[in-house]
């Protein structure tokens, strides 16, 4: 057992390793970590690299991946990507579901059967609440987008950042997702974090690294400790949670992982609810 796969085991860090894809999205959400629009810079993730890094993982004991963005089904290649993963592990890819339509959607069809999941972020049942932080006509989109893919026999996650409702209203948006079959094990409801721009926006709660799930995550850019790491604000990558400008050989930011986690004091989980 290698020692990226014993700490995974002692539960000093989480299993799942990140990729982010790319940086550039179809929406402008006001609490984005990472400032994505349609006109941020792309900073796209290789495919020869994904796949190297995968290689490494499995060796290392890596359990499952996981593919956030951006919005990763802007990338022309995705699908390709995602089913090259889950020949090596489960994925679950992020995605805000408002291109699924078209060509993308008979490009879709092809993850029927595999072992990647698909988490939709759906905020509120109401759609003008939901639309308020996500754009115009989110709503719409997700909801006709999540029983097609469920048909196809793809697994749909929710996930709802924010916890600012009503208990009415966050009942309303369970009773939603159980309507399409999407189970409460499948709700993920988590905080906006002040970072990105919900921090330009005043918005959200201030997480540390224990804060954090410690999930090693690959970017154009670097390693990181965290998911919620490789934020940006006024168009400037946060380096706060960095691990190694050097993503491959993947063992160089596994070390560093390794050695962060080892400074870690006792009784250092999370204490936000965030995964």
């Amino acid at each position: 057992m290698t020692a990226f796969a014993e700490a995974v085991a002692a539960g000093t860090i989480g299993g799942r390793l990140w990729f982010y894809a790319n940086y550039h999205c179809n929406l402008t959400c006001t609490y984005c970590l990472t400032e994505s629009s349609p006109n941020a810079e792309r900073r796209v993730l290789d495919a020869e690299t994904i796949r190297n890094v995968a290689d490494a993982a499995v060796a290392q004991g890596v359990t499952s991946f996981g593919v956030t963005g951006g919005e990763p089904f802007l990338r022309p290649d995705m699908i390709d990507v995602l089913l090259m993963l889950a020949e090596r592990l489960p994925v679950l890819v992020l995605s805000n579901a408002t291109l699924f339509g078209g060509r993308v959607f008979e490009d879709v069809k092809r993850l029927a059967g595999s072992r990647v999941a698909i988490q939709i972020s759906l905020d509120s049942a109401a759609p003008d609440d939901n639309d308020e932080m996500r754009g115009p006509e989110n709503f719409a989109k997700v909801v006709d987008a999540i029983p097609k893919l469920i048909a196809l026999g793809i697994t749909v996650r929710i996930a709802t950042t924010g916890d600012h409702g009503t208990p009415a209203e966050k009942a309303d948006l369970c009773a939603l997702h159980r309507s399409f079959g999407i189970t409460d094990d499948d709700h993920v409801v988590r905080p906006i974090v002040h970072r990105g721009r919900a921090a330009s926006n005043d918005l959200g709660v201030y997480a540390t690294a224990a804060d954090l799930p410690a999930e090693l995550t690959v970017t154009r850019d670097g390693a990181f400790w965290s998911p919620f790491g490789p934020t940006v604000q006024g168009g400037r990558l946060d380096l706060d949670l960095l691990l190694s400008r050097t993503v491959y050989p993947l063992e160089i930011p596994i070390n560093a992982m390794l050695e962060v986690a080892g400074r870690k004091p006792g009784g250092g989980d999370a204490t936000l609810a965030i995964r």
